[in-house]
């Protein structure tokens, strides 16, 4: 009998979140995302690492993590009070096991969610609270390949006439990854998967051998790629590879219609008890304000498109995961053996997804995906279907060094492909303002690196630059434009812009002369605090 043919498949997981941290707000409700994200995704995800390590499961899978929630991750403060939110959350889940000790079918699921908090607890401690650790730990074991993401997640495309910012961008996050990681990122993912021409050139400089696209940005390169999307482009003049999207394997966990995370039998995202029962029965998980928050217990399943919802139950959704993986690992073998008989390479499908989607928006999504690497590992059962490698961007790289060469198109994986998702009539407004702060912070950096004063600036200056590359977030235009807490984004857009011209403007009055703001530099410096060692001369054109 023949061999199957080999195929490789690249499971990449963004993990990202806005830098959100307001000591002066005892509770933020912007801060429950991060909170939510720990509990519901990157804590179970980390349990399907343990659990495939532990049973020699090979899982070769990239993961990038974004510098700020890096920064949130390991910020005291912040884990100070995921503690104090977990301890809230487990003691509503007592309480609900004594609201519904009378409801065979709500207590069964009660008792779920009891337990499962007090075996992810006891993994948290177990990591010492210290999440990137752990993947630093998975990543020197040789289970996962961890790589970064711009500093802010700014969007590039929109950035390519403002370069230093763009360069900045790159290299705060190349420089964050070494200090943590004690290596240097070997590939990068583009906030949006946004990539303009010339982009490569900061990443040539930072000396990161990779990125992601979506499938159109390799399509409508500059040359055609022989392989379509199942080989990485190297980028002409710098040989940065660039692995573009499959649009199938992203269809079958993204789409709303047929997606697999609108089965039935899931549990539904939309049902929670945080708006279902009155407020007494929800403390002491009710903020300070009596606004409604999800909770995470959720005890009804999808089961159709009413309002009309059955109980949820944990064993059935999770033999459907179980169902879903080995129907996604089967339509890969078969991509993968018709791919294979086309081209002189293994072919690659690139499956990139954000992996707040595993666990928070799909609660089964962690069980979906150590099923699919458990699935994966197995051989294959019929003859057309390939035998699937899990493999990393850069073990790719290394089996084929010599890559066509072509420079991707201006793409996006946002709305239309382009650019537009973040701007456009609801957004629009913060380009000019973040442009005309760059050249300004450009120009007065100038000024100051030529003036025997530039000590007395040098904080300022560098703050300056902070509330900058904070403004750029691409998040905050996301927001606008998807309507969900506008409020918020604007005012964050609005408050960095603002602080950054009160830090520029003290620090012109102190190269004229005048006394340093020493107090509003450090008020702002306490609040936000990441990139410590952050200089203002990377936003500087003489230094590009």
């Amino acid at each position: 009998m023949a061999a199957h043919p080999l195929g490789a498949f690249c499971l990449v997981l963004h993990h990202h979140l806005p830098y959100v941290r307001h000591p002066e707000h005892p509770r933020s409700l912007e801060e429950r995302w991060l909170f939510e994200a720990i509990t519901e995704s990157y804590l179970p995800l980390i349990r399907a690492w343990r659990s495939l390590e532990r049973d020699g499961i090979p899982a070769q899978v990239t993961v990038s993590l974004s510098p700020t929630l890096i920064f949130m991750l390991q910020d005291d403060l912040l884990r100070e009070r995921y503690a104090q939110f977990f301890k809230e959350l487990r003691e509503l889940a007592a309480r609900e096991l004594q609201r519904t000790a009378t409801r065979r079918a709500e207590h069964a699921i009660a008792r779920f969610y009891a337990e499962r908090l007090d075996h992810l607890w006891a993994l948290y401690e177990q990591l010492d609270g210290d999440l990137v650790n752990e993947y630093k730990r998975l990543q020197q074991a040789g289970r996962l390949e961890v790589i970064t993401s711009s500093a802010t997640h700014a969007f590039l495309p929109l950035m390519m006439n403002d370069r230093a910012s763009a360069r900045a961008q790159i290299q705060l996050a190349a420089q964050q990854y070494e200090q943590i990681f004690g290596r240097k990122t070997s590939g990068i993912w583009l906030a949006e998967c946004g990539f303009a021409p010339g982009i490569d050139e900061f990443l040539a400089e930072a000396q990161i051998r990779y990125f992601f696209t979506d499938a159109h940005g390799l399509l409508n390169a500059s040359s055609a790629p022989v392989y379509g999307v199942y080989a990485p482009l190297a980028c002409k003049g710098t040989g940065v590879a660039a692995f573009g999207r499959d649009l199938a394997s992203s269809e079958q966990v993204w789409s709303a219609q047929t997606g697999y995370p609108g089965d039935p039998q899931y549990r539904e995202f939309y049902r929670d008890i945080g708006f279902d029962l009155p407020l007494k029965d929800l403390e002491p998980c009710v903020p300070p304000d009596g606004v409604r928050v999800a909770t995470g217990l959720k005890y009804h399943r999808v089961t159709g498109p009413t309002n009309d919802k059955d109980w949820y139950d944990p064993d059935a959704a999770r033999a459907k995961a179980a169902e879903h993986a080995r129907h996604f690992v089967k339509s890969r073998r078969q991509q993968l053996a018709h791919l294979a008989g086309m081209m002189d390479r293994m072919p690659l499908i690139v499956a990139p997804y954000d992996a707040e989607l595993f666990g928070h928006w799909w609660f089964e999504g962690p069980d979906f995906i150590e099923f699919l690497i458990r699935e994966a590992a197995k051989s294959p059962q019929a003859d057309d279907e390939a035998e699937v490698r899990l493999c990393t961007p850069s073990q790719y790289l290394s089996a084929y060094p010599i890559l066509q060469s072509s420079t991707p198109a201006l793409s996006s994986w946002g709305e239309g492909g382009f650019a537009q998702y973040w701007c456009n009539e609801t957004n629009e407004w913060i380009y000019r303002y973040l442009h005309t702060a760059a050249q300004q912070l450009s120009s007065l950096g100038e000024r100051a690196l030529k003036s025997p004063r530039l000590s007395l600036v040098e904080a300022a200056l560098n703050q300056a630059a902070r509330e900058l590359i904070l403004a750029q977030s691409s998040d905050f235009a996301f927001m606008m434009r998807a309507g969900t807490t506008v409020k918020y984004a604007v005012q964050r857009t609005e408050d960095h812009l603002a602080a950054f011209k009160q830090l520029c403007d003290g620090a012109e009055a102190c190269l004229n002369g005048a006394d340093p703001n020493d107090h509003f530099v450090q008020k702002r410096q306490s609040q936000w605090n990441l990139f410590p060692q952050l200089d203002f001369r990377l936003f500087c054109e003489s230094r590009l």
